[in-house]
């Protein structure tokens, strides 16, 4: 065990060489990689930011309308109320007479 600690310990480190730049950088496969990898990206944001703002727009617009419903509702049963009580004393004085 202890020859193999020593051989291993012996052996020479491997000395740092130095790597030519072309073999390190991407070039231009890795340049065209990323464009179009950010310019998908790009499109994607544009695209989530329409839908959410559609989404958004349709759902006011919904609000809208169920309120401008509710008034017109209220005033719809306020009205037939007021004519249903109306009907129903002069049903009531009728039909005594």
């Amino acid at each position: 065990m202890s020859s193999i600690l020593t051989a291993i310990a012996a052996a020479p480190s491997p000395s740092p060489s130095v790597v030519p730049d072309v073999d390190v950088t991407p070039g231009v496969a890795g340049f065209v990689a990323i464009a179009v990898v950010a310019v998908v990206t790009i499109l994607l944001v544009v695209d989530m930011t329409r839908r959410i703002r559609r989404t958004r727009y349709r759902s006011e617009v919904r609000e809208r309308l169920e309120a401008d419903a509710g008034d017109a509702t209220s005033t719809d049963e306020a009205a037939r109320r007021a004519a249903e009580d109306g009907r129903a004393d002069v049903g009531d004085d009728t039909e005594r007479g």
